[in-house]
């Protein structure tokens, strides 16, 4: 949903203040492209009728912003159609200041919360008001069976743009019944492997509709082992027949800090199952055991400038590397590739630290700029490392594109995803 989203709220004033702040080189690439047809996704779907509640930004005539939050049952925000969903609105105070808003101003911008969950959804549209009378059978269609809260209209919404926000600081706030689940399960919860670490899931932030990291402490909060950008840890993962397998995940939190971890990781529909089952059944309070952190893709400790390129889920240990480069002054730049950006973790986060260093490409949005190899490993300074991570169709192209160039082994290091 880049070119919709951008479309509207990439104005002439906030360009020009991205500009200010060094960003819109960044986010111009979202600009790109012919209009996308905007369909709301499985994913998108199912995150909206899960929601309770909403927030809803309307704007009256005097130019002034109004934001009420509606509520109601789970499911009361309807999908009636592919970019189309509405509500029934309820009795409230009467004061009808969102309804005296649109009907001047059609335009909509609705922010729905998972606050245990850390996810957000700007959703923008234009919303069209109902009543029972002229249409009975879309009121029918809003109304939440069993719910006794009298209905005095319904909100029709067109669906222009939408986009996940960055998790960044969304606090977990949870339900009473939700915190009274947790509290019931938590304490059952057995220990997952037979490693000497001991650690425990403390966060989790859904990223983009495909990859959650997840945040991992000691169980008294102390220290952690020491690691270094690159590392990863072999992960402890029960499938649903039982069974326990390990899978590794790269480290993507700052290798300086010592009081926690982060993985992210990337549902895979068609994998081993070991990511599905982290995705179904991690929760706050999961205890793990494992081994020490190791590391196969280690940074170097010189003064050498780093070229760093990253396909998607790939960006985890390049974003570490990213973070120990900039910690220790030395030039880097880095590339980072993905299907579109919504489907890039850590894209804002990385948006914001290297807004000069950070160059994005976009396989699958119209008009979206493909990465080329050559051309960066042609500019880069004579003695730069490269280091590479992503699916192996980006490592067989980077080494193939070192080999031309006749760049030597040594200055490449790579892992792959796959």
């Amino acid at each position: 949903m880049a070119r919709a989203f951008a479309r509207i709220a990439f104005t002439p004033r906030v360009q020009a203040a991205q500009t200010r702040m060094g960003s819109r080189d960044a986010y111009r690439t979202a600009e790109l492209g012919a209009a996308e047809v905007v369909e709301l996704s499985p994913y998108e779907i199912e995150f909206i009728g899960a929601r309770d509640s909403f927030y809803q930004g309307t704007v009256g005539e005097n130019g002034w912003p109004y934001v009420q939050h509606r509520g109601g049952p789970t499911g009361f925000l309807k999908i009636l159609g592919p970019h189309t969903i509405g509500y029934a609105d309820f009795s409230g105070n009467r004061q009808y200041i969102s309804v005296g808003n649109l009907d001047g101003d059609d335009r909509v911008s609705l922010f729905l919360m998972d606050y245990p969950g850390q996810r957000r959804l700007k959703i923008w549209g234009r919303a069209r008001l109902i009543d029972e009378d002229a249409e009975p059978a879309l009121v029918a269609r809003l109304e939440s069976p069993g719910y006794r809260a009298r209905v005095e209209r319904g909100v029709i919404i067109t669906v222009e743009a939408f986009d996940w926000n960055c998790p960044k600081y969304i606090t977990p706030r949870f339900t009473e019944r939700e915190a009274a689940k947790r509290e019931s399960t938590s304490t059952d919860l057995d220990e997952i492997g037979s490693g000497m670490l001991k650690l425990v899931v403390t966060g989790m932030r859904q990223m983009t509709p495909r990859i959650r990291a997840y945040e991992l402490r000691a169980p008294d909060w102390s220290d952690l082992p020491i690691v270094m950008a690159g590392a990863h840890l072999a992960v402890p993962v029960q499938l649903p027949q039982g069974s326990v397998v390990t899978r590794q995940y790269s480290l993507a939190a700052h290798p300086h800090r010592r009081d926690t971890y982060e993985i992210a990781v990337l549902h895979e529909e068609a994998g081993r199952g070991g990511s599905a089952a982290i995705h179904a059944t991690w929760q706050i309070g999961t205890r793990l055991a494992l081994d020490q952190p190791t590391n196969q893709f280690p940074l170097h400790d010189d003064e050498r400038p780093a070229v760093l390129i990253a396909g998607g889920i790939g960006i985890t240990p390049i974003r570490a590397m990213a973070q120990e480069l900039k910690a220790r002054d030395i030039p880097f730049e880095l590339h980072y590739s993905g299907r579109t950006a919504a489907d890039m973790a850590y894209r804002e986060q990385l948006t914001i630290e290297y807004p000069g260093q950070l160059h994005l490409y976009f396989t699958r949005s119209p008009g979206g700029t493909r990465i080329d190899l050559h051309s960066i490993m042609r500019s880069a300074p004579a003695d730069a490392l490269f280091y590479v991570c992503g699916p192996g169709g980006l490592l067989e192209a980077a080494i193939a594109a070192a080999r031309e160039l006749a760049i030597p082994d040594g200055r490449m290091q790579y892992e792959s995803f796959e």
